[in-house]
């Protein structure tokens, strides 16, 4: 089984399976009234799909609520920090304030 992507995705997913419910419809027919896959829809639940704000429009759409109610109050503290490297200009920047002369 797929790990929770973040907080945030968690959170949204939970949102829409309460909604889906409330509705008294399955994942295939959420899936189809948000024109996406099935297997798309359980994945948003469990929190195990990072989606895209075109895919929340569409679940929105096929909840037929405002996609404002999925993600009121999930913050950027819900979503991890991804580290990656330093570009070159950001490498030289930090030695030029660092007081060293980078190397090319």
């Amino acid at each position: 089984m797929s790990e929770t992507k973040s907080e945030a995705a968690k959170v949204f997913g939970a949102r829409v399976r309460a909604e889906r419910l409330r509705l008294g419809i399955s994942q295939e027919t959420l899936a189809q009234l948000s024109d996406l896959h099935w297997t798309f829809v359980g994945q948003v639940e469990r929190g195990t799909r990072n989606l895209s704000l075109h895919n929340i429009i569409k679940l929105a759409g096929g909840l037929d609520v405002d996609p404002g109610i999925l993600v009121a109050g999930i913050a950027a503290s819900d979503v991890p920090h991804e580290s990656r490297a330093l570009s070159q200009a950001e490498r030289i920047r930090t030695e030029r304030q660092a007081g060293s002369k980078p190397v090319a």
